[in-house]
């Protein structure tokens, strides 16, 4: 009796223990990468059937001209960092695995072949040692190199991949083709300020290149970078469960990005210069797949670089990192005014993926291009036109079979649906007319009052689950991001979302729309995580403009926290001479170039170079008076009004969390 009577409740309080166990297991959510689903399995099944997915003709032209690779692959910085690994994407072997669309997976394929190849007699390319192609031409004494990556690591490397198999050569010309860091990157490599001067390098750049070449990731900057990390897969780890590629190519490099300016413009079409002895003729295209861009011809070789306004697939006239939308209607002219120009072209490369051979290819590589980006803008305009709202034209199927068809037409970069939307924004903007949209509920707040009409989480949750069950993971990641953004601590939303969006990402053909979806179920899983992405080193923040440095400074400034504060400052630059009259009011700040406030509160005289150490390098004022680098008269607390009030913006902020 007594035995019995102390052995029950040891044996009640283990089955109850277990008991709370087994709950507790039931409700701890599985947050693992998981294997392609059955639905999509036969999705991608289905999608290989509906396409011949590259072509004989790109394949071989992906390895034409092959002549060596690295040795090692793997490129590091000073600091023994791998901001590059030629290799990362061996896995690309044999037919797509149920995770990725096959479709991306063969372009991939291409897009990872890497090494230098010959173009035609004179120019040789570097490519998949960053994400976009370093072009080399044999001038009468040295090189001109055309695009110098995007990292000064991966320029030197592919360098000496040059130099091993063609032979060591002066650089004597570099051309940028564009303002995107990718195109200027890697420049200090090859080439310094110095050895400009004394060797007489020439840095030729389109109309407007420095301004552009900072302007558009200055003021927007942390946001575009964030989303970046998505459109890139930064956050990814290379796989069959992970990136693949973008499309255009790989992932951007992790190196050290600089900036040479250019030495010379070119301001119109159809200029020539002679470089090197090597004739070129240029033509702008500008704001394109750029604001400031431009194309050019080398006559003597009958080769024509597009830049990268005509690529081996679509492009983007909106890119979901949050650039400004593009003219496609501008840009479709400019690709066939191509045709007119430069007809004798019987071989074009680019920036990005590989080169074309043969005057007939190359002349439907471009009136495919154009028609391309001329649909975009027509057929978003035709739909708009008919009344169609933008997520309703972002669900168009309808696209030209011709350019289905064409490799070099497919969304594999841009997509139809995003660029469609971008088309529309770019005229109509983000408005669809409907006055039940024009003043929503923030998205936090909206989230949780939509998850309380359906029920609760849990009634959000059954149905979001019912509708992966049945494949539609487009649905369920709607009800799932109601339930995450209404709580984001409630980990079986965030599980389930990841679910459902990990799957729509291994249907998709484009590689960008796959690092979206993928780099948002990793972040739903495991948290945000630092991210090693950036385009701003030293040499592209000291070659903003003072314009560009008080405009970001206004951006900065908390206006709450200024409410009713009248501040005039008189900005004196010792070095240069210029004046600036800052003025604070209504919470505002404005900036004027030559003005010259009668009554300041206080007047800074500091050099250009001072005044970078100051904001960028964080130098207390005090520290830079005391060296002789500044002299401050008037009211220094006045200064404090507005340099103790700007936000330091978090570069981790949550995407698909609140």
């Amino acid at each position: 009796m007594n035995i019995r009577a102390t052995r029950l409740p040891k044996k009640t309080a283990w089955l109850a223990a277990l008991t709370v166990a087994v709950n507790a297991a039931a409700q701890t959510p599985d947050l693992s990468p998981k294997p392609a689903s059955p639905q999509t399995l036969a999705a991608n099944k289905a999608f290989a059937a509906t396409r011949d997915v590259v072509g004989k003709q790109e394949t071989e032209d992906a390895t034409r001209g092959l002549i060596g690779r690295l040795d090692n692959p793997e490129i590091k910085d000073a600091a023994g960092n791998v901001v590059w690994d030629g290799d990362k994407q061996a896995f690309l072997k044999g037919d797509a695995p149920g995770t990725v669309n096959p479709s991306l997976w063969q372009a991939s394929k291409l897009t990872a072949q890497h090494g230098l190849f010959k173009v035609t007699e004179g120019i040789w390319q570097v490519r998949n040692y960053d994400i976009d192609n370093m072009t080399i031409v044999a001038g009468k004494t040295g090189w001109i190199v055309i695009d110098p990556t995007m990292s000064v690591e991966t320029a030197k490397a592919g360098m000496a991949l040059v130099e091993k198999h063609l032979g060591k050569r002066p650089v004597r010309a570099m051309i940028y083709t564009h303002t995107h860091a990718d195109h200027f990157g890697g420049a200090r490599a090859l080439v310094d300020e110095a050895s400009i001067k004394a060797q007489g390098i020439r840095i030729i750049a389109p109309d407007g290149f420095m301004e552009n070449a900072i302007a558009e990731n200055v003021l927007a900057g942390n946001a575009m970078t964030r989303r970046a990390q998505y459109q890139f897969g930064s956050p990814l780890p290379y796989g069959e469960r992970g990136a693949v590629g973008v499309g255009l190519g790989s992932k951007l490099s992790l190196g050290t990005v600089s900036l040479i300016a250019p030495t010379e413009t070119i301001t119109k079409t159809g200029q020539e210069l002679v470089v090197d002895g090597v004739r070129i003729v240029f033509q702008l295209a500008p704001s394109t797949e750029a604001p400031s861009e431009m194309l050019f011809y080398f006559p003597d070789m009958k080769a024509l670089c597009l830049a990268e306004d005509v690529n081996k697939t679509m492009h983007n006239i909106y890119t979901l990192r949050g650039a400004k939308a593009r003219d496609a209607l501008g840009w479709s002219k400019y690709v066939n005014e191509l045709l007119d120009l430069f007809p004798d072209a019987e071989v074009a490369f680019g920036s990005h993926t590989w080169p074309t051979w043969g005057k007939d290819r190359v002349v439907n590589l471009i009136t495919k291009q154009r028609d391309m980006f001329r649909f975009i803008n027509d057929e978003a305009l035709r739909l708009a036109n008919s009344g169609q709202k933008m997520d309703d034209i972002g669900n168009a199927a309808y696209y030209p079979k011709a350019l289905t068809d064409e490799y070099a037409t497919r969304g594999y970069y841009g997509s139809l649906s995003h660029n469609l939307r971008g088309a529309y924004s770019y005229y109509l903007g983000w408005y669809d007319g409907n006055p039940a949209t024009l003043y929503r509920y923030p998205v936090a707040e909206s989230a949780r009052r939509y998850v309380a009409a359906l029920g609760g989480a849990n009634a959000v949750l059954t149905q979001a689950r019912a509708a992966a069950d049945a494949g539609d993971y487009r649905w369920a990641a709607e009800l799932g991001n109601h339930a995450v953004l209404a709580d984001g601590n409630n980990m079986q939303a965030r599980a389930l979302q990841a679910d459902a969006l990990e799957q729509i990402g291994y249907q998709s053909e484009n590689g960008v729309w796959r690092n979206e979806y993928l780099s948002a179920a990793k972040e739903l899983r495991e948290g945000v995580k630092p991210v090693q992405l950036s385009v701003q080193g030293p040499d592209v923040a000291r070659a903003m403009t003072l314009e560009q440095i008080f405009d970001l400074i206004a951006v900065r400034l908390n206006h709450a926290k200024v409410e009713g504060r009248d501040v005039g400052i008189n900005f004196v630059l010792t070095d240069t001479g210029e004046r600036y009259a800052l003025e604070l009011s209504n919470t505002v700040l404005n900036h004027t170039k030559g003005r010259v406030l009668t009554k300041p509160a206080a007047t800074l005289s500091i050099s250009r170079n001072a005044l970078f150490k100051m904001l960028v390098a964080r130098v207390p004022l005090p520290d830079l008076i005391k060296a002789g680098e500044a002299k401050l008269d008037g009211d220094g607390a006045a200064l404090g009004t507005i340099f103790a009030n700007l936000d330091t913006f978090n570069p981790n902020f949550g995407v698909v969390t609140p």
